[in-house]
C-alpha cells in the first residue's frame, strides 16, 4: 500500500516574469495596437503621465520624393540612428521610374479579362460601414413591398453573398419560408425579380450573365450597342474570357466597330456589384520608422509622433517613498517603472534592428529593388546579438517610410540563389530582374521562362526556368503564349 510522503527536490527552469511578458508582448505591437494600449494603461495607473512633447517634430518625407531627395534637418536626439555611406562617383543612378511606368503600361494593356477580381476596385464604394445584407433589408423596408414580400425578400437576401450573388436555389428558399403561410415557387420569383430592381445594380443575380445583364438593363434603350451587348452577356461570355473577339465577330454577323461598342458596355458592368458595399473602412499603414537621407548619411528615426511618451508621475513617487502603506499605489509604481523601461527597450530594439536593415539593403535605397542583397533573420539576429525569435517579433506588422514608399520590415528579409561567380542573390532582386525583362520585351514576341532563365544566367545569376515560371506566376504575370495573344488583339 502507497503511502504519502514529502520529498525535496532541487531544479532549475525557466520562469517568464510578467515584467518580460510585457516586454516581449510591446515588441510585439505595431504603432497603432500600442497607442491603443498605452491609453489603456494610462487610464487605470495613476502612477503614470505623459511627457511633454519634444520641441522638435519628425518631418514625414513626401512620398513622391525620389531616391536623390535629401529632406530638412532631421534634428538630433536618442530616437535616431545614423551611419556614413560614399555614393559611387558617377552619382547617376538607374532610371527606375521610367522602369516602372514601362512596367505598369505593359501589365496595363495586357489585360484579358475585364473581371479579373482584385485588379478591378468598385468604382463608386460605399462609406457608410452597413453591410451588403443591410443595405438591402433598409431598401427593401424603403420600397413598397407586403409583410407577405417582406417575409420572401428576407430570406432572399440571406441566401446573397458578399459578392452579391444568390447562392441559394429558389426551391430551397420556399423550403426555407413556414410551411403555414402556403407561400409558392411563383412568388419567390416575383419577389426576387424586385431585389433585382435595388441598389446595388446587379444584386441577386444567380450567375455572371444574368449579373450583366440586370446592370445593361437599367441603361437607355437607345444607348448605341446595348442589344448586341446583351446577346453576348446572355451566350457569349466564354469567347469574350478566351479574347476569341474574331471567332465572336464572325458568329454575331458584325462590324469590328460595333462589336467594340458592345464589348464596352459589358466591360464598362461590374462583375462583383455586393463589392460596392464595403462594411469596412480602409486601414491605413503608420510608419514605424522614417529613412531618409542626409548629406550622405541614411538616417533611421522611430515614429513617437502617435504613441504618447509615458513617465513615472515623481510627485506621487516622492509621497510614497519612506510611507510602508498604501500597498496598490506601490504596485501600480512598480508596474509604471517596468512599462517605461519596456517602452524603452522596444524603441533601441526597434532602432538597432532598422539600423542593420538599412546598412546592409544600402545598395536597395540608392539603386532599386534590383540590387536587394539576400538577408535572413540569423544575419540580423548575429549583427545586434539577439535573438532571432526577438528579431521576428520587432519586424512582424512594422513599416518603414523611405524616399522609396513605405515597407514592411519583412519585405527586406528574402531568400538567396548562388550566381556564377559564387555571389548570392535575393530572390526578391531576381523577381524585379524578371519584371523589367518582361516590361521591356517586345509585346508581339514576349519572352519565354526558358529565355527568361538564359538571359539571367548571361548576367550572372543562376536561375532554372521552372525558378523563373513560380516567381513570374507570384507576381501574376500571364505566361508568354497569353501575353502574346493579348497584344494580337
Amino acid at each position: 500500500m502507497l503511502k504519502p510522503s514529502l520529498q525535496l527536490r532541487i531544479g532549475q527552469q525557466l520562469t517568464m516574469t510578467p515584467q518580460l511578458q510585457q516586454a516581449i508582448r510591446l515588441l510585439q505591437l505595431p504603432i497603432l495596437e500600442l497607442n491603443a494600449q498605452l491609453q489603456q494603461i494610462l487610464d487605470s495607473n495613476v502612477m503614470l503621465e505623459i511627457e511633454e512633447p519634444a520641441e522638435r517634430e519628425i518631418e514625414i518625407p513626401g512620398a513622391e520624393a525620389g531616391p536623390s531627395s535629401e529632406p530638412a534637418d532631421a534634428g538630433t536626439g536618442e530616437d535616431r540612428g545614423e551611419f556614413e555611406y560614399d555614393p559611387d562617383e558617377s552619382g547617376v543612378l538607374p532610371d527606375e521610374a521610367a522602369d516602372s511606368q514601362l512596367w505598369t503600361e505593359a501589365s496595363t494593356a495586357s489585360r484579358a479579362d475585364p473581371w479579373s477580381g482584385e485588379d478591378r476596385a468598385a468604382e463608386v464604394a460605399d462609406t457608410s460601414g452597413q453591410s451588403l445584407r443591410e443595405h438591402l433589408l433598409w431598401q427593401l423596408g424603403m420600397e413598397s413591398f407586403t409583410p407577405r414580400e417582406v417575409t420572401i425578400g428576407e430570406t432572399i437576401i440571406d441566401g446573397i453573398s458578399d459578392d452579391g450573388y444568390l447562392t441559394e436555389p429558389l426551391e430551397g428558399i420556399l423550403a426555407t419560408l413556414p410551411a403555414e403561410g402556403g407561400f409558392t415557387l411563383a412568388e419567390v420569383e416575383q419577389v426576387l425579380a424586385g431585389i433585382q430592381a435595388l441598389d446595388p445594380a446587379g444584386v441577386g443575380a444567380r450567375d455572371l450573365s444574368e449579373c450583366l445583364r440586370l446592370q445593361l438593363r437599367q441603361l437607355d434603350a437607345a444607348t448605341p450597342g446595348l442589344a448586341l451587348a446583351t446577346t453576348i452577356a446572355t451566350s457569349h461570355l466564354d469567347l469574350v474570357a478566351a479574347g476569341e473577339h474574331a471567332s465572336l465577330r464572325r458568329k454575331l454577323g458584325v462590324a469590328e466597330a460595333d462589336l467594340e461598342t458592345a464589348l464596352a458596355l459589358v466591360r464598362a458592368c461590374q462583375p462583383r456589384p455586393g463589392a460596392a458595399i464595403q462594411p469596412n473602412t480602409a486601414e491605413y499603414v503608420v510608419p514605424d520608422v522614417f529613412v531618409r537621407k542626409l548629406d550622405g548619411k541614411w538616417v533611421v528615426e522611430v515614429n513617437r509622433s502617435l504613441a504618447p511618451r509615458l513617465r513615472v508621475n515623481q510627485a506621487y513617487a516622492q509621497m510614497l517613498r519612506g510611507n510602508g502603506e498604501h500597498g496598490v499605489l506601490r504596485t501600480q509604481l512598480q508596474e509604471a517603472r517596468w512599462l517605461v523601461r519596456s517602452l524603452e527597450i522596444r524603441n533601441d530594439t526597434l532602432l538597432k534592428v532598422a539600423n542593420c536593415i538599412v546598412r546592409r539593403q544600402q545598395e536597395f535605397f540608392e539603386h532599386g529593388e534590383e540590387r536587394m542583397k539576400p538577408m535572413i533573420l540569423r544575419d540580423v539576429a548575429t549583427a545586434v546579438e539577439m535573438h532571432e525569435s526577438t528579431i521576428s517579433r520587432i519586424t512582424s506588422g512594422k513599416y518603414m517610410h523611405t524616399p522609396r514608399g513605405v515597407f514592411e520590415l519583412r519585405y527586406f528579409f528574402s531568400s538567396q540563389l548562388g550566381g556564377e561567380d559564387g555571389a548570392e542573390q535575393s530572390s526578391t532582386a531576381i523577381r524585379a530582374r524578371i519584371r523589367k525583362l518582361i516590361g521591356q520585351e517586345n509585346p508581339a514576341s514576349p519572352l519565354s521562362d526558358s529565355r527568361i532563365a538564359e538571359l539571367l544566367q548571361a548576367d550572372g545569376v543562376n536561375v532554372a526556368r521552372r525558378t523563373v515560371a513560380k516567381y513570374r506566376e507570384a507576381m501574376k504575370i500571364a505566361p508568354s503564349s497569353e501575353r502574346r495573344r493579348r497584344a494580337a488583339r
